[in-house]
């Protein structure tokens, strides 16, 4: 392994912000420094040119001048076991600028701290648990090239044990199933005569959670013992029952498309591969969605991989399209600015477990902004709103706030409606690497807040990769 120094990792204005953040439970340091440290696995040594044209690859980072590092050192690098987004990249760049000796490139920060020796304390903020691990030294960095094997599925013992069985795991994974979704699984796995894997119980979780299937969204509704004529989701659909001139695709895809108008697409002909302009009906399509749930627990990535989602979206609507632009928007509970509170805010608290309204509008905005930009879409528009009301039955407001993702794009008119499957037909996960990490996003936003415990909640935040989406796209 070799290890390679950067330059610093931090701004001048993120490491000011950087210190407050930890001054505000460790008052007494007195200064942080970051600097980038690359880690190298090669198939053999490299030759004096190799290794110049590595140092020049790796030679980046923010304008700020390098410093002599002074006080504890604490080293953050990707969690062991998993391949960072920037080292798929920056391998790739390394084997193009003809270093076939790389194996794959890592990266991780040194960050010293002068002031205290609480390294323990001090490490939570500097590191996300989830993706990233503290090493005590650089020479810890070579578990990073380690290769383990998967670990393995494992059973739930329903067949023996029963619902409680299943129960208990809905627990442990945070499932969110209902009563009668646990009875459900219980007896068909029983007609099956096998238990379920906890993959499968994974899968259905999500794929049957509120998130995804909008079952009370869905559901009858009685007020005041009158049943009410349509649900909350027909409600919404009436206006295209109504007035459907123009709209190619509703409520049946991942996005909405509506008619567009001509325009001239550039691209080569079957034939000759001559690149000229076509002129064709170009279709507008749109999406909206949130992403509430990961955005009160961590408001960068929750709003991130909220955009990241949506753009998922966009590019599989119909037979695949174009995302063009994006939208994000905030409804929060009151922002409390230290020193600049309002006479019409109140302390009225908060979960631990969930970021407050300042702090989701303090990162939220960055993180839909963030992904977009490095996808290589504008993010052009939004919104942004406070409420909070003191009513006679109670306070309400957005401590969970409402994170709307947005954008719109254009589709060939051809490729607006779906095509049938073949029987047998074979079926493409396209994405990254397979990692615990954002599993039970949909599942964990189905459990009313307080009932499943804070590394769960964490967990279920994915983390983004505008550079693998914009791969698959």
């Amino acid at each position: 392994m070799l290890k390679l120094s950067g330059a610093p990792a931090l701004s001048a204005f993120r490491r000011e912000k950087l210190l407050a953040k930890i001054q505000t439970t460790h008052p007494e340091v007195t200064s942080v420094y970051g600097e980038f440290v690359h880690f190298a696995e090669t198939l053999s040594g490299l030759s004096d040119q190799e290794h110049s044209v590595l140092e020049r690859i790796l030679r980046y980072g923010p304008k700020a001048q390098a410093e002599q590092p002074q006080g504890k050192m604490i080293l953050v690098v990707p969690r062991i076991g998993t391949i960072s987004p920037w080292s798929s990249k920056a391998t790739d760049i390394a084997k193009n600028c003809g270093l076939s000796n790389v194996k794959r490139l890592e990266r991780g920060v040194a960050y010293w701290v002068t002031g205290s020796d609480d390294t323990a304390g001090i490490q939570a903020h500097l590191f996300d648990r989830m993706v990233e691990t503290v090493l005590a030294d650089f020479d810890d960095a070579q578990a990073l090239f380690s290769h383990a094997e998967p670990a393995p599925m494992s059973q739930v013992d329903i067949l023996a044990g029963g619902a409680a069985a299943l129960e208990a795991a809905n627990k442990e994974l945070g499932l969110a199933l209902a009563d009668d979704e646990i009875e459900y699984l219980v007896d068909n796995y029983k007609k099956l005569a096998r238990n379920p894997n906890d993959i499968e119980l994974m899968m259905f979780a999500q794929a049957n959670s509120e998130h995804c299937r909008h079952k009370i969204f869905n559901a009858s509704w009685d007020i005041d013992g009158q049943a009410q004529d349509k649900s909350l989701f027909q409600m919404i659909k009436n206006t295209y029952e109504h007035h459907n001139e123009n709209i190619l695709s509703a409520y049946k895809d991942n996005a909405s498309v509506i008619r567009g108008s001509q325009a001239g697409r550039f691209f080569p002909e079957a034939g000759s591969k001559e690149y000229r302009y076509h002129q064709e009906q170009m279709a507008i399509l749109m999406k909206v969605e949130t992403h509430n749930h990961p955005t009160a627990i961590a408001p960068f990535s929750g709003a991130a991989t909220g955009s990241g989602g949506e753009i998922r979206d966009e590019g599989a609507t119909g037979i695949g399209s174009k995302p063009k632009a994006g939208l994000t928007g905030f409804t929060v509970s009151d922002l409390k600015i230290p020193g600049y509170e309002q006479p019409w805010e109140s302390q009225y608290g908060k979960p631990a477990r969930i970021a407050s309204a300042l702090d989701i509008m303090l990162e939220g905005p960055i993180g839909g902004a963030a992904f977009n930009n490095e996808f290589g879409r504008p993010n052009l528009c939004g919104y942004f709103r406070t409420f909070e009301d003191k009513a006679s039955d109670g306070v309400r407001g957005y401590h969970k706030p409402i994170m709307i993702a947005g954008g719109y794009g254009n589709i060939r008119e051809e490729h607006v409606q779906k095509k049938d499957i073949p029987v047998g037909g074979k079926l493409i996960a396209l994405g990254g690497p397979a990692m615990q990490i954002g599993l039970g996003g949909g599942a964990a936003s189905s459990v009313d807040g307080g009932e499943q415990n804070e590394d769960l909640d964490f967990a279920s935040v994915q983390r983004g990769n505008p550079e693998m989406e914009r791969r698959c796209q």
